[in-house]
């Protein structure tokens, strides 16, 4: 088994400092408590971004879709994008960390005076943690590909739980990678409630298809901030690119199919089912590569 967040080891994320509400702790000691509106219920939201040459790539794009999402869910930040960008500098020059770090920005209602659902029981503010590990993706996930299988588990309507929400509470998605597990795939492809292919349980999806890319409609997945820039790249260099349903036909007869994320960027899906997709050579997901590398140089003034 294999997952799209599969990073080489790096001894140097055992020593790792961790932001906790402001103090960097030792990761053995970054601790929240228990009586956490994030550990008792999965209130929160979180944001993955990556670290280039000491600039977050696109970090307005993340900020804009965490601030949302909060204010969606009435969930106070504490502070601004500044004070979250100050945060984020102090820790990953805490760390001594420039380039290849990936980081997961984590805010939660906050401690409970009581272990029960009401918002209001969360009366001491929010919870903000940031932990930065060196993390580099195995070379496997950009030649090997990864195995996917279709589950039962879909993702579900705006009004049971809106999966744009990027929120803590993701048993849906653990549910639905379980399943793909024990049908022996790496990781799984989630339906929408009406039968079309929207999504994997970790990360966007496409297929590439006599040359064209297409994708979910976007109305059931999370909006990934890569995900939209693989669509603006295919727009401006004049690859065709599609925001549509389809089922599981075209996706088993695509000439190429890939994830898309912040770790991953562009992971190759060399099965669906049992199913090979394609020939093995993947020359439209090879140019929407270079496109995003040269978009995250531009962003961040990277040499990549």
């Amino acid at each position: 088994m294999t997952t799209t967040h599969e990073a080489d080891e790096d001894a140097r994320n055992q020593d790792i400092l961790i932001y906790v509400n402001g103090e960097l702790k030792p990761r053995a000691e970054a601790t929240v408590s228990v009586y956490d509106s994030g550990f008792l219920l999965g209130d929160g939201m979180w944001e993955g971004m990556r670290l280039y040459d000491g600039v977050w790539a696109f970090f307005e794009e993340h900020m804009d879709r965490f601030f949302n999402s909060c204010k969606a869910v009435s969930l106070d930040v504490g502070m601004d994008k500044a004070g979250i960008a100050e945060a984020l500098r102090q820790t990953a020059e805490a760390n001594g960390m420039v380039t290849d770090v990936h980081c997961r920005l984590m805010l939660t209602r906050g401690v409970k005076v009581k272990p029960f659902q009401h918002p209001s029981l969360s009366r001491s503010g929010p919870t903000l943690v940031i932990i930065m590990e060196h993390s580099k993706p195995v070379e496997t996930l950009s030649t090997r590909g990864i195995r996917l299988a279709t589950v039962p588990q879909v993702r579900g309507l705006p009004m049971s739980q809106d999966a744009k929400y990027n929120s803590h509470s993701k048993l849906n998605c653990v549910i639905a990678c379980l399943q793909a597990e024990q049908a022996g795939a790496d990781e799984a492809l989630m339906l929408d409630p009406h039968g079309f292919v929207n999504t994997t349980n970790a990360c966007n999806f496409f297929i590439v298809r006599r040359g064209e890319v297409w994708t979910s409609t976007g109305d059931y997945c999370m909006n990934g901030v890569t995900r939209q820039k693989v669509i603006d790249l295919c727009r401006a260099d004049g690859i065709p690119v599609f925001e549509k349903n389809y089922s599981l036909y075209e996706a088993y007869g695509a000439d190429e199919a890939f994830l898309t994320g912040t770790f991953g960027a562009q992971t190759l899906v060399s099965e669906i089912d049992g199913k090979t997709i394609g020939d093995g050579t993947q020359p439209v997901t090879e140019r929407i590569r270079k496109l995003y590398k040269q978009a995250i140089a531009s962003d961040t003034g990277a040499a990549l």
